[in-house]
């Protein structure tokens, strides 16, 4: 049996407050804006998710490029963040740039459709395999227009997701387990309903609750990532994927599948790797490079059935679509993205580069004895302080650590490395160097010598 380290968690603390102290000191600039922030915007910041990163303020950032970016203290940063997969193309890709500006002059939007948007659902079709596009500004809209069209094609009320999952602000996915019952998520804000009464939720990996979620008949749709990436990654377990496409199909349940963040996996995302076969897949985040974009697609047979449900006087007040969905500029941005960028030869170098810090931080974990594990998806890499991956959403939460998660975080930050603030992931992008990755090798072995 191996004797695992022991980590003292009043040294943890103790280093944490070193790291605050160390951290306000070198961003003098960054706590002075955040000071007058406060007079304008909500809790300091334009957007509140912005709390959530440590050392009491965040960064204000000066500009970003490729892989790094520098803040308004003059402090450079290698940025394994990426806007939490928004800049998976690396920051303002040189490929994109020209035809973003030349889009510019030509005009921003205009609620009509261009060459553009044919070549990009064109595209689409080719990654994904899914025959008809439609485009919204945020894979959150993505989700809700989906379940929309959904519960209108089956006639159905109700909506399954999995007990950890996010699918941005979707009432619907803001439920949860809390000691085997569905209640509403901690802290989700103001629901309008109960989302007990639209939705359903099961553990990811238990298909016996599933079958029985699925046995009344009055679930629309099942929503899910075909890998669950937002309570730390947590895989599919071996022929998963394959009975919770045959147990959709026995009760007449559509499958939407979330390719946000599993897009990591390569061009066609997690679907296209592993030969999935979703009626609808919705993807946002990197699709434009950054740029608000997102696309949901559905198969043939459901596309006619979708468009069947959109009656021509109502196709604008439906409660699907968006005035700046699939504008002009969105759409430019999508295909030199997708021409240019994510591309087959990118991702090569991209996941070499994620099993390389893969790897890397597994040396470590073995040769310090640590209780520790990694765990990936493509081009996405994650730590989590527990010795064994979770296999589902209550095992992954149980799993968080409020001591090592925040102090990895700003020790990484205090050193130059930026990792994505809600869980200990790290991405890879075209931009991203192997130098990148073994300067977080580097600190990590660093952070973990100090807290042994």
């Amino acid at each position: 049996m191996v004797q695992h380290a022991h980590i003292d968690r009043s040294k943890v603390r103790a280093l944490m407050e070193r790291e605050k102290a160390l951290f306000a000191e070198r961003h003098p600039q960054s706590r002075q804006l955040h000071r007058r922030s406060q007079e304008s915007l909500l809790a300091g910041v334009p957007m509140h998710w912005m709390t959530r990163w440590p050392g009491g303020f965040p960064l204000f950032v000066a500009e970003a490029r490729g892989a790094t970016f520098r803040d308004v203290d003059g402090l450079e940063y290698i940025d394994l963040c990426l806007g939490d997969t928004g800049a998976m193309t690396g920051h303002s890709p040189p490929a994109v740039l020209p035809k973003v500006t030349e889009q510019l002059a030509k005009g921003i939007t205009t609620m009509l459709p261009g060459e553009n948007a044919f070549w990009v659902a064109e595209e689409l079709q080719r990654r994904f395999g899914l025959k008809y596009w439609q485009f919204a500004l945020s894979a959150t809209d993505a989700n809700r227009f989906a379940l929309r069209l959904a519960r209108a094609v089956t006639a159905r009320p109700k909506v399954l997701v999995f007990n950890g999952c996010y699918h941005g602000t979707v009432d619907e996915a803001y439920v949860s387990l809390v000691g085997g019952e569905a209640k509403s998520r901690p802290g989700n804000i103001g629901p309008q309903i109960d989302p007990t009464l639209t939705s359903k939720v099961v553990e990811w990996n238990d298909l016996e609750a599933l079958e029985a979620a699925l046995a009344p008949g009055d679930v629309a749709a099942v929503l899910a990532e075909p890998v669950m990436t937002n309570v730390g990654i947590v895989h599919p377990e071996p022929g998963y994927h394959q009975a919770l496409r045959e147990l959709t199909r026995d009760y007449g349940t559509l499958l939407i599948l979330d390719e946000t963040h599993t897009l990591s996996a390569g061009p066609g995302g997690y679907t296209r790797k592993h030969g999935l076969e979703p009626d609808v897949l919705t993807v946002g985040k990197p699709l434009a490079s950054g740029i608000p974009a997102a696309a949901y697609g559905f198969t043939e047979e459901l596309g006619r059935r979708a468009h069947a449900v959109i009656q021509p006087p109502y196709a604008d007040t439906g409660g699907i679509g968006g005035t700046l969905a699939a504008n002009a500029l969105s759409l430019a941005a999508m295909r030199a993205t997708l021409e240019h960028v994510l591309t087959e030869e990118a991702y090569e170098r991209m996941i070499a580069l994620a099993e390389r810090l893969e790897w890397g931080v597994k040396g470590v974990i073995a040769k310090y004895k640590l209780p520790w594990h990694v765990t990936r998806v493509g081009c996405r890499v994650e730590y989590l302080f527990r010795p064994n991956p979770a296999k589902n959403g209550s095992e992954a939460l149980a799993g968080q650590d409020p001591d090592l998660d925040p102090f990895i975080h700003l020790y990484m930050l205090n050193r130059g490395v930026l990792l994505t603030p809600f869980h200990n992931m790290a991405l890879m992008s075209p931009a991203t160097l192997e130098e990148h990755v073994d300067r977080h090798t580097e600190v990590f072995t660093q952070a973990v010598k100090e807290l042994l």
